[in-house]
């Protein structure tokens, strides 16, 4: 099946993969028959392969809901995105509707997926975050004239996931992992390893991501490559993943980064690529 350029992330998410996906796409196998990605995220390499078979999982259950929405009820999607304001109190408005659970809880999925993509469009530097109740708190942008409604892109991501078989999960990694059978290719993105005491980002979702968890991940691959699994996985440079992993092989690349609020520290930074298998 032909590739659609239009297809390509509808959010911006911490971490995404767009500036490193000319590095990435070296490191697949030539031959991917069914596709497994625990972290999605924007899902940028999920986009730029476009597999018909794929496996695929988020800890965030909005941002599942996002996916499950556009595959489902684009249309309906479309219309609700087209509804939203680009005024401060309007954000603040939406913003706070996390706030009251029940009241959340009782949101129909569209409305959450459009609040979600609403939100990642007109909050400040496209950040994702939440605080440790789970409440999106990142503030208002004040972009003049943003992309709220992409409609060429939701409509051409719409028409790949009805194209090809694709189940989502919204569960913890090791699950997903476990769903992948014989001959399957793994992707892992997970939340990066901090370079420094105060660069951990852990605004993905409630709880964070931290080292016994990065062990915890190393130890599903050992399994995966038992399995006779290929996995690819990224993350950041820092002595603790290297040594992590070093029995497997590892590429670093520099990868642009932009979540820091000071643009003055911003900048390239190195990342790793970790595979078991060669290059083919």
């Amino acid at each position: 099946m032909a590739k659609n350029k239009l297809v390509a992330p509808v959010v911006k998410w911490v971490g995404g993969k767009r500036q490193l996906l000319e590095q990435i796409r070296p490191q697949l196998p030539h031959k991917i028959g069914s596709y497994c990605e625990p972290f999605l995220g924007g899902g940028a390499v999920l986009f730029s392969v476009q597999p018909s078979r794929a496996i695929v999982n988020d800890l965030n259950g909005d941002l599942m809901t996002v996916y499950e929405i556009i595959r489902d009820d684009v249309d309906v999607l479309i219309e609700s995105l087209k509804r939203h304001e680009n005024t401060p109190d309007y954000f603040y408005n939406i913003r706070n509707l996390d706030r009251d659970k029940s009241s959340y809880q009782s949101m129909s999925k569209v409305e959450k997926a459009s609040r979600l993509i609403y939100l990642n469009k007109t909050c400040f530097n496209g950040l994702f975050r939440v605080n440790s109740l789970g409440e999106f708190n990142a503030p208002f942008g004040h972009y003049r004239t943003p992309n709220i409604v992409n409609e060429p892109v939701l409509r051409a991501v719409n028409k790949y996931f009805n194209s090809s078989s694709i189940s989502f999960f919204n569960e913890d990694f090791s699950e997903t992992l476990r769903r992948v059978g014989k001959g399957g290719f793994v992707y892992l993105d997970p939340p990066y390893d901090p370079v420094s005491d105060t660069a951990n980002f852990t605004g993905y979702n409630r709880g964070g991501f931290d080292k016994r968890e990065q062990i915890r991940l190393k130890e599903c691959c050992d399994e995966l490559t038992k399995r006779n699994i290929k996995f690819l996985l990224s993350n950041s440079a820092t002595e603790f993943i290297k040594e992590l992993y070093s029995d497997y092989d590892i590429t670093i690349v520099s990868a642009k980064r932009a979540i820091n609020s000071d643009a003055t520290k911003r900048g390239a930074v190195e990342e790793v690529l970790i595979r078991n298998y060669g290059t083919e």
